[in-house]
């Protein structure tokens, strides 16, 4: 494979290895040192073992062209875009331009659709691999990077990725298409194409210039180009231009930069020729058809086709490298600049080529031209390229005349809206804010909801948000669907119950007779029942279903998890799985990651709820991860994995999640955080048997709900856990108005979870005061039962945890070894180690022994040793094994044992529960 490319057998080597591997390839160096050689000599040895190659080499000036690397790209895999979902197939017909297009398609949808398109690619049996190549990555259009971007980093090693970047040292800036991130960036092979050497040089330059020079001129060509090929080949062609070849001590002609070298050439041209390349340099996609549209005669471009600066292939017109194309650009001066734009936009066939001309060539207020360039500016947003159609919004509200008022403000509210829609969250607000201190009436009400929401998605400050909401409402014309529009989302935005009902109050009635709110308008049923049931009024579930009607089959975007938060409140696992997966599918399909992560979070809460913590331990995992790539606020998924961890009994990690989410929480003022971070705290201390630290943490959450004036706080569930904590730290008083608590809760909204808690707190109080606990026994037997195995299964457990220390406290030892026994048993199979461990405990308080968990002898050996207080090393050393083998038996004995700690082995051991030997 070397000899296609003269002294590159090294780095082809590495590359064709790694890419063998599955680990993506970035070849980098200098411009002109020969990466698209080697990039194409690694792509015909791919072709010949029989890959599939999906290529593109894109250019500088096709970087304003949305999607014209990634049609490339996906050109030779487009007859498999009908496998794919109808979403997904609107998105790459823009891409493709295989249909037309009507309404707008979101740029996330283009990007997941391009990853299914290469997984199905890469599923296909016919081809060996799949490689995606890449030429001069830093040209890509914007819209082809972010969908390549969103979709390499998940087929990556599926498959292969082969890139090249201009750069001036050996990782020098970051990887293009963010190769150099997360998993991705551990895989990444990053290959300086380096400088040839003498004889290199010599057969480069021989087959570029057809002679043949000496050596002292090669090795001086050689030091002067810093073995560059491609300066090395303009300075030998400086040489042969002079009238004889210089001397030995004569300097050789020189230059400051390849750019000059290359403009010294283009000086040479005949004017017709020059006039031809200026316009092709300033062309989308020269073509021969085009140029001589602009009056250029085929035979002008001979002279450059023979210099070696462009390429003739067909009807295409190219330039042999993005140097040439880049200095010719650099050769017009502003005024004849914008003469040829003009002349190109003149002449252009295609209406969004003219548009783009026209935005680089009008400069004073243009009504006609501001129309035609935002009419490209919405084709390129309905395609998906929101980026691009930003940039062609502004040009053309720049160009409105001053008394056209209407169009200046639309086309500059569609500006930041496609700001906001193509992530960049930071060009979006300011453009938001600016078009809000120039629009004035409900346009500027328009303007300052989208700052609101794009502070809402930013995870700005809920005061910022909110303040910039307020300020659009007051803009808006009251009693509009503006109006309503703006109160829809500050249900959203409030977290006080009551205010953000009366929001919703006003949505619902200012967009019930708008049908082109209708989505906006089930948001708002959806949060004036949600904020109801929040400030404590009777569920109207029927706005429940009033509102499911009116989102159809499009779950709404802006509260579309409100029905399956309330059914998990429920505990109708099922129906909140169901809709949560089902909305799931949609954000894959359309590629929204921000839906995404917040669904995998109510998946992984759902999951912990009903005991399926494997799979929460998924959707916690896979939302871990999407947030990091995309950079969402990590809070919630710090919560739930605390929640899991806590579950699992590793309290100790728990809790430090906790405090830091509680630091967290006072920095910024967030009552959110504290609420969440306040419960696993509690629960933390709780398992931990820190109970006055379990109280403590309660309470806090406690006032921090009241303070909101928040009654029925649908995802804590707090109480039981908090009269526990009051009980075992001796506080009766304050767990006799907790219970009380809860069952005002319970009769103001009966469910599993109210139920087991009310009957396992009654049990717990009467113990401690004294009474009788026989009868809140026979209710808390009757209470577990009417809640079926696979609802609660932690809370059920936990429940004859409790009975099993009631009944040994009435002496009652049998029944006592039976709940205990069981409980054990159930916290085993959901894998809450510090519960069972507890159970276990107790069942020895009663004179009985749990079924014994037989150790090995090493085991028992290492188990006695680390009771002790050994060290890995200590006991590796007594035992003669290794101390990752001391770290394997330790993680079995802790497993058998039902233990989480050296201090509860220690306990344990001496019991001697479970090490019969």
């Amino acid at each position: 494979m070397g000899g296609a490319v003269i002294g590159r057998d090294g780095v082809l080597s590495q590359a064709r290895r790694a890419l063998d591997e599955g680990r993506p390839v970035l070849l980098e160096g200098p411009a002109g040192i020969g990466k698209t050689a080697v990039h194409r000599c690694l792509l015909d040895a791919a072709a010949r073992d029989g890959w599939l190659l999906l290529c593109c080499a894109p250019t500088e000036v096709e970087r304003a062209l949305p999607f014209a690397a990634l049609a490339d790209v996906l050109a030779p895999i487009a007859d498999r875009v009908a496998e794919l979902s109808p979403p997904q197939r609107t998105a790459l017909a823009g891409v493709l331009l295989s249909a037309e297009v009507t309404e707008p398609v979101d740029e996330r949808a283009v990007g997941a659709a391009t990853r299914a398109l290469l997984e199905a690619a890469a599923a296909d049996p016919e081809r060996p691999r799949v490689l995606v190549g890449v030429d001069d990555a830093p040209w890509l259009d914007p819209p082809s990077e972010r969908a390549l971007r969103f979709a390499l980093r998940r087929v990556v090693p599926r498959v292969a990725v082969l890139v090249t970047a201009r750069s001036e040292g050996p990782q020098a800036t970051p990887a293009p298409l963010g190769l150099d991130h997360g998993a991705t960036g551990v895989l990444l092979e990053r290959l300086g194409v380096g400088p040839l050497g003498v004889g290199a040089l010599h057969h480069v330059l021989r087959a570029a210039t057809g002679a043949a020079l000496p050596r002292p001129l090669l090795v001086r060509l050689a030091e002067e180009s810093g073995g560059n090929p491609l300066l090395a080949i303009e300075l030998a062609r400086a040489v042969l231009r002079l009238p004889h070849r210089p001397d030995p001590g004569a300097d050789l002609p020189a230059a400051p930069s390849l750019r000059q070298l290359v403009a010294d050439r283009l000086a040479a041209l005949p004017a017709p020729t020059r006039h031809a390349i200026r316009l092709a340099a300033l062309s989308g996609v020269p073509t021969l058809d085009g140029l001589a549209r602009a009056g250029v005669a085929f035979a002008d471009l001979d002279a450059a086709e023979e210099a070696g600066l462009v390429v003739v292939a067909g009807e295409e017109v190219a330039f042999a490298h993005p140097v040439y194309a880049a200095a010719v650009r650099a050769d017009v001066p502003s005024g004849v600049r914008r003469r040829l734009h003009r002349l190109l936009a003149d002449t252009a066939q295609d209406p969004d080529e003219r548009a783009r001309q026209l935005a680089r060539c009008v400069s004073a207020p243009a009504p006609e031209a501001a129309a035609e360039i935002a009419a490209a500016g919405a084709r390129q947003q309905a395609r998906g390229a929101p980026e691009i159609a930003a940039g062609l919004y502004d040009t053309a509200a720049r160009l409105a005349p001053p008394g056209t008022v209407t169009e200046h403000a639309r086309w500059r509210l569609a500006a930041a809206q496609c700001r906001y829609d193509s992530g960049d969250y930071a060009a979006a607000r300011t453009a938001a804010e600016q078009a809000a201190e120039e629009l004035t009436g409900p346009a500027r009400g328009e303007a300052l909801l989208l700052r609101a929401v794009i502070g809402w998605s930013a995870d700005e400050s809920p005061e910022k948000v909110m303040a910039a909401a307020e300020r659009a409402l007051a803009a808006a014309p009251p009693g509009t669907t503006l109006a309503g529009r703006i109160h829809a989302h500050l249900g959203m935005f409030e977290d006080a119950p009551d205010l953000a009902r009366r929001h919703a109050e006003h949505a619902a009635a200012l967009l019930a007779s708008s049908p082109d709110d209708r989505p906006v308008y089930a948001a708002a049923l959806l949060l004036l029942f949600f904020n109801e049931v929040r400030a404590g009024l009777t569920a109207r579930t029927e706005l429940l279903e009033q509102a499911l009607a009116a989102e159809g089959e499009e779950p709404s975007w802006l509260a579309g998890t409100v029905p399956a938060i309330w059914w998990r409140s429920l505990d109708e696992h099922d129906r909140a799985r169901a809709r949560l997966h089902r909305m799931l599918g949609r954000a894959v399909v359309r590629g929204d990651e921000p839906s995404q992560h917040e669904l995998l979070c109510h998946l992984g809460e759902t999951e912990l709820l009903a005991g399926r913590w494997a799979d929460a331990a998924e959707h916690i995992a896979a939302a871990r991860e999407l947030g990091e790539q995309y950079g969402a606020d990590s809070a919630g998924v710090e919560w739930l994995e605390g929640l899991l961890l806590a579950y699992r009994g590793r309290v100790e990690e728990a809790a430090r999640i906790a405090d830091t989410g509680l630091r967290r929480a006072d920095e910024l003022g967030d009552l959110w955080r504290r609420r969440i971070h306040a419960q696993l705290a509690g629960y933390a201390a709780l398992t931990g048997g820190r109970l006055p630290d379990a109280a403590r943490h309660y309470g806090l959450l406690a006032a921090t709900v009241d303070e909101l004036g928040l009654v029925e706080p649908l995802a804590q569930r707090f109480e039981p856990d908090w009269l526990e904590a009051c009980v075992g730290a001796g506080d009766l008083a304050t767990a006799e108005t907790v219970l009380e608590r809860l069952a005002v809760r319970h009769r103001r909204l009966a469910r599993p979870w109210t139920t087991l808690g009310l009957a396992r707190g009654r049990v717990l109080l009467d113990g401690a005061l004294g009474r009788d606990t026989s009868g809140a026994l026979v209710e808390l037997a009757a209470a577990r039962a009417a809640v079926p195995a696979d609802v609660l299964p932690l809370d059920r457990a936990r429940c004859l945890l409790v009975a099993g220390v009631a009944y040994r406290r009435l002496r009652r030892r049998r029944e006592a070894r039976d709940a205990l026994t069981t409980a054990a048993a159930e916290f085993d199979a959901l894998g809450a180690a510090a519960l069972a461990a507890r159970a276990r405990a107790e069942v020895e308080r009663t004179g009985g022994r749990v079924a014994p968990r037989q150790l090995t002898g090493t085991e028992l050996e290492v188990a006695r040793l680390a009771a002790a207080g050994r060290t890995n090393r200590v006991i590796a050393d007594t035992l003669f094994i290794s101390p990752k083998t001391v770290e394997a038996n330790l993680a079995r004995v802790y497993r058998k044992l039902g233990v989480t700690s050296r201090a509860e082995l220690g306990a344990t051991m001496a019991r001697g529960a479970g090490v019969e030997e």
